[in-house]
């Protein structure tokens, strides 16, 4: 499994097919090239973008989409090209083992509803990965072996961050959600995480793969 980061929220994962993560408004469309399948955590512009979408599926028509039915609701446009999940559920895409977690958005501000928001743990059968969308859910009754952990944004502080790496133990972490700092509140957070996480972690720049 080949993970790619790109801008934001936005991963690229590699290996059995091409699955993308959450390719919105942030995100460069390239990540987007050759994808198979592609994974939506709610429906926040940063977190998907329906005219990339809609331009990738005109490229490749047997892309599938999958998202809450919240979020496919919005975008009829894509009915015959999706599939509806919902927290607890396990399906394939891409040749990858998806199983979903979360249920809702984290709190912004009380006087603004909740939406859902689904995390999806990604596994290739000799790895996996975790990524939460805007939410601080933790996977059940599972071993992480990569997180991506949301670094900043108007829902979360950075200690509600550290305490999320803290108990979900991944056997490594990296920064998500990232795109509204600037270089040195980056630097900032990041050598906070360092130090308080529990797990080896790194600040991806975008365009950057692990294995």
């Amino acid at each position: 499994m080949q993970i790619t980061k790109f801008t934001h929220s936005c991963l690229r994962i590699e290996g059995a097919g091409v699955l993308v993560v959450d390719p919105g408004a942030f995100s460069e469309r390239a990540a987007l090239d050759g994808a198979d399948a592609v994974l939506i955590t709610h429906e926040h512009f940063d977190h998907l973008d329906p005219e990339a979408l809609t331009e990738t599926l005109e490229k490749r028509p047997g892309l599938r989409i999958y998202a809450h039915a919240d979020v496919l609701a919005q975008h009829p446009r894509f009915a015959e090209a999706s599939t509806a999940v919902e927290p607890g559920g396990e399906f394939e895409a891409a040749g990858y083992r998806v199983r979903v977690h979360g249920g809702q958005h984290a709190v912004i501000h009380p006087d603004i509803p909740r939406i859902a928001n689904v995390g999806y743990l990604i596994a290739d059968g000799s790895t996996n990965l975790y990524h939460p969308g805007d939410s601080f859910t933790v996977p059940e009754d599972t071993t992480v072996d990569t997180l991506f952990a949301p670094l900043n944004a108007p829902w979360m502080k950075l200690s509600e961050s550290i305490d999320f790496v803290r108990a979900v133990k991944p056997g490594r972490a990296y920064a998500l959600h990232d795109h509204l700092l600037t270089e040195t509140g980056a630097k900032v957070s990041d050598g906070h995480l360092e130090r308080l996480s529990g797990t080896k972690y790194a600040h991806l720049a975008p365009g950057t793969t692990i294995a």
